[in-house]
Order: C-alpha cells, then structure tokens, then sequence
C-alpha cells in the first residue's frame, strides 16, 4: 500500500516565511503562489505556526479571533476607527506586523510517516485545511492540504482491485489465484471466497479496508476452520440435499 503514507502525498516544495516577515510579505506570497496559508519557521526549519488568509484578514479589520489559545501571542486589540482614521491605521498596522504576531500557534502539524486517515482526522479536530508536514525533529518537510487528501478518493476502481489482490491476498495472505473474488464499484469493494481460517478473513477485510480509495469493504467471505474459539460457524454452504442423505446413511451404517 505504497500511496498511505503522507510522505507520499505531500507537496514538498512549500512557502514559508520566518517570524519577522512583513505583513505586506506574507499577503504578496499568498496572492503570487495563489495558496490560503502557510507555515512560519524558524533557522532551523522547525515550525512554529501557520498564517491563512483569515488571519490577515482579521489582524487588518483590527477584529480579535473568538478564542486564543494559552500559548498564543498576546495582542493589544483596539476598537477599529472610522474615517481617514481608519485608513491610516490600516495602512500602519500592515507594516507594523510581521508574521509572528500573525501566526497560529502552537502549529498544528502531521508526521510525513503519517497515514491519510491521521491527517484527515487531524483537520476535522482542529478544523484547519492544511497541515505543515514535519519530520522526526519538527522540522517543515512539506504540507499537505484537504484537497489533497480528497485525491485520494479518485482513484480508479481498477487500481484499487489490483492493489488488493496483488500485495494482500497474493503477497500478504499467499492464497492462490481466484479464491477470493475482489469486486470495486466506486470504491466499495466487495470480497466473496472460501478462506481457511477465520482469521484470515480478518486479516484480508482490514488490510483492505486501509487501501487507498477504499470506502468501505463488504465482507462475503467464508472460512474452513474457525480459530477463534469464541465465533459461531460461518462456514460455507452445507453439502447439497443428496450428498447429505449419502452422508446420513454412511453414518447410520457404521453404528
């Protein structure tokens, strides 16, 4: 499953800023790099926050956020004046600021060995729509944004089939060819067959429950054995009516 891992998805390439860019800097890079965000680090590379857009925004209205963390800078809000007053002010603000003071922080970042279902639960929680990617030391390796985790659901049905039975079912479980079937429609795939152990059919369901694309994994599978000690059978289908009247006999006979 080569494609889960951030490391894989990330754009490497990332603008950023140090705590003492300009105001104007930080709005010129977003508007000539046409991007909403993006990190502030320090000599080392190391982030210490993220700028978006609405912070500009906010710091030039002179609005205060709703709720600042304890760990955030503190700043001096004032009642924004009217007039020409207001547009001096602006205009001071502007070049006053510098990229510390506009930042969020602490930064909210994810691992480059991260997997996609991190990220994406990283942003619902925090409600943010880019992640600076960091390595081992925190320092910024890339950035990784929704739109970019919503690539993941595009992916062709056809390339999710192949990866399921090429590195699970042949690779990771060794089965051989055609014993179970992988069925992908818009993502959800379906697994019909006859495994050995219950376990395996476990093993197959989570493993591709975690390639990338997949919505949900149906799971039709039956096993020979079940090894679980606790697990009522869900085996295959019982002999056919004549087999099983054959069967009877065999037994009757032999008391």
């Amino acid at each position: 499953m080569k494609h889960s891992k951030i490391g894989n998805l990330m754009v490497a390439d990332v603008v950023s800023v140090i705590p003492q860019t300009p105001f104007k800097e930080v709005a010129k890079l977003l508007a000539v790099h046409r991007i909403s965000g993006l990190p502030v680090v320090d000599t080392d590379d190391k982030v210490l926050g993220v700028i978006s857009e609405s912070d500009l925004i906010l710091r030039q209205a002179g609005v205060p956020p709703e709720s600042e963390p304890a760990r955030r800078r503190s700043l001096a809000w004032r009642s924004p004046p009217a007039g020409d007053d207001a547009e001096r002010s602006a205009g001071t603000m502007a070049q006053a600021m510098s990229a510390q003071e506009l930042m969020s922080e602490p930064a909210i970042t994810v691992h480059a060995n991260d997997t996609f279902a991190v990220a994406a639960r990283i942003m619902a929680e925090h409600r943010v729509e880019r992640l600076p990617v960091v390595d081992g030391e925190g320092r910024l390796v890339g950035i990784v944004t929704r739109r970019d985790l919503l690539q993941v659901f595009l992916r062709a049905d056809s390339d999710i089939r192949r990866e399921i039975v090429d590195e699970i079912l042949d690779q990771t479980l060794w089965l051989s060819p055609g014993a179970v079937q992988v069925h992908v429609i818009d993502g959800v795939v379906t697994l019909e067959g006859q495994l050995e152990r219950f376990s395996d059919i476990q093993v197959a369901v989570r493993l591709a429950q975690q390639v990338d694309g997949v919505i949900s994994v149906r799971d039709k599978l039956t096993y020979r054995y079940d090894d679980s000690g606790s697990r009522p059978a869900r085996q295959a289908s019982p002999p056919a009516p004549d087999d099983a009247g054959r069967s009877g006999m065999l037994g009757e006979g032999s008391l």
